[in-house]
């Protein structure tokens, strides 16, 4: 057996257990945009009776004040969540014995490399391995499914190299899966020390330690992994994260789902703004809506002389206003929930990722923040504008490398396990934190939600702004008064830029989306109606996944549909 990985199992490893072993300790979370650092000890919780809250950490909770309707408001207790089940995990002999034919796999490769330590999570155990001299990293790479055969895993994912240690790590699915409960993770010292009304569990990383955001520092999340992969539990914890950390008067949620089914449960609970909405055209109307909202708190800052929700907020408990009757009151925190971006792309693209974009870009300081989430990621669905602006992201597993590049900018959500394994890359840090997401079950999210619905009933305040010509999209693939003039009037049976396209296409020999949007300088959905006209046409051949179309036309089939127009080159003398 490998000496650095003998002294690396001291006393001390939990090794059965789901936290992880480690032969140092226990490492916090990297402060970050992402993530909760917590200052020192926290005190362990009397009770699990007592409910979640910050009144001990935060001095100004006790003093802040509450409309009269929230002021008896009790945050949920942990009893509405069941205990976690103790679960065995792998022997330290199960896990030396992978190690050492780990070790053998890779030499018979030719590759010198001692494993030097590992850390045992929920999901995966990551063995760090100490390349010997001269050995280079990416060799690992190449070697994964090598690997994976060796050790009969069904995939392994390697990290070369770990960041902060001179090790390559190799990730290995454990034979039997521990689930993470919500309530370990909410009762955990990260998430009970932290006094951000927008913290979020998220699960357990791979050595076992709490995995903890703060929506305020994200300040928006993308959300996205294929059906089954655990996106809408995810979506579910995120939910109930906030309603045991936040009254109704702290935190406001809009909760957009176009399948129906998935945040429904919600309807009624007093942190929301507006019934759950399911209409992707009125989903469009109330993110413009959102949109008004940060305008007119902008405006409200500014005539008071403060730059944020938290400056505002301070300013309103220290001075209520000169009117007793009418005091100032503190701004709550905005989270819109999307469930599935991808619906609301296909009806009102244009006014979705514009109203996405402005809010991204614009409403953390105002306090309001995005949680959007789809199962197709692809470009048409997340745009690179939309991408651009939401820094942090959680991919979940997906069918293909290039969907990971989509999410993520990176490989690697492609070899994910599905149910909960996921990437999260919050902002700021370099690469991507593997975790295991926490998991809520129906029946408990019904308990708790039953438990905060009985305290009062919701106040519906979201604004919805109508589309410009109902959402209907004009010729020109935009939407507002321009594309309401074009709907009226009859469709053009030749767009005026598909000889300029076909001639593109055929002297390219192939086609795309991509190639039309630089060449002709138009916008994504101009450009996937040229190629669809051209598909019509028998220009080109059908879809094939990311392969670009086959072109079928040649330079005297142009010139046979559309003459000289274009000033297209002629066919060749025959």
């Amino acid at each position: 057996m490998a000496p650095g990985l003998v002294a690396g199992s001291a006393p001390g490893r939990g090794v059965g257990s789901a936290a992880g072993p480690s032969s140092e300790p226990a490492a916090e979370p990297a402060p970050g945009p992402g993530a909760e650092s917590v200052p020192g000890p926290a005190p362990e919780p009397a009770s699990t009776h007592a409910p979640v809250s910050t009144a001990d950490t935060d001095p100004d909770a006790r003093d802040r004040q509450a409309p009269a309707g929230w002021a008896e408001y009790h945050l949920p207790s942990l009893d509405l969540l069941p205990l976690p089940e103790s679960e065995r995990g792998l022997s330290e002999d199960e896990i030396l014995e992978r190690a050492s034919l780990l070790e053998r796999t890779l030499a018979s490769f030719g590759v010198e490399a001692t494993v030097v330590d590992f850390s045992f999570g929920p999901a995966v155990t990551r063995y760090e391995l100490q390349p010997g001299p001269g050995v280079r990293v990416n060799k690992f790479t190449a070697l994964a499914d090598d690997i994976a055969l060796a050790l009969a895993a069904t995939d392994v994912r390697v990290e070369a190299p770990i960041p902060g240690k001179s090790a390559v790590g190799i990730e290995v699915p454990n034979k039997e899966r521990l689930a993470v409960p919500l309530r370990e993770v909410l009762q955990s010292p990260e998430f009970l020390a932290s006094t951000s009304k927008l913290t979020v569990a998220l699960g357990k990383d791979n050595a076992g330690n709490p995995v903890v955001g703060d929506l305020a520092r994200m300040p928006h999340l993308l959300i996205a992994g294929a059906t089954g992969s655990g996106k809408s539990v995810c979506m579910n914890t995120l939910i109930c994260s906030l309603l045991y950390k936040a009254r109704p008067d702290e935190v406001k949620m809009l909760m957009i789902d176009p399948k129906m089914v998935e945040l429904s449960m919600y309807n009624g609970i007093p942190h929301l703004m507006a019934p759950v909405v399911t209409d992707p055209r009125r989903a469009a109307g109330f993110l413009k809506g959102a949109v008004k909202e940060m305008e007119s708190r902008y405006e409200l800052f500014a005539a008071l002389g403060v730059r944020n929700i938290t400056q505002y907020n301070q300013l309103v408990r220290d001075n209520p206003g000169p009117d007793p009757d009418h005091p100032r009151r503190p701004l709550p925190y905005i989270v819109i929930f999307i469930d599935e971006l991808a619906d609301l792309m296909m009806v009102a693209p244009a006014d979705v990722e514009d109203a996405i974009c402005r809010l991204a870009q614009m409403a953390r300081a105002c306090g309001i923040h995005l949680v959007i989430a789809t199962q197709s990621p692809r470009v048409d669905v997340i745009t690179g504008l939309i991408k651009a602006n939401i820094p942090s992201r959680i991919a979940f597993a997906v069918s293909s490398q290039v969907d990971s590049r989509v999410i993520l900018d990176a490989a690697g959500a492609e070899r994910l396990l599905g149910r909960g394994d996921m990437l999260y890359h919050p902002a700021g840090l370099p690469k991507p934190i593997r975790a295991q997401g926490a998991y809520i079950s129906e029946a408990s999210v019904e308990k708790l939600v039953q438990f905060v619905k009985a305290q009062g009933r919701p106040e519906y305040t979201a604004q919805e702004v109508p589309l410009e010509n109902g959402g209907r999209r004009g010729r020109n693939g935009t939407y507002g008064p321009q594309a309401a003039q074009e709907a009226a009037a009859p469709q053009s049976a030749v767009d005026e830029a598909l000889p300029e396209a076909a001639r593109i296409i055929i002297e390219h020999g192939h086609a795309s989306v991509s190639l039309l949007q630089r060449r002709l300088r138009c916008n994504y959905t101009k450009a996937v109606r040229l190629i669809d006209q051209l598909e019509e046409m028998g220009f080109i051949g059908p879809h094939q996944g990311s392969k670009p179309r086959e072109v079928l036309a040649t330079m005297a089939k142009w010139h046979e549909v559309f003459g000289d127009r274009a000033g297209g080159p002629r066919p060749p003398a025959e």
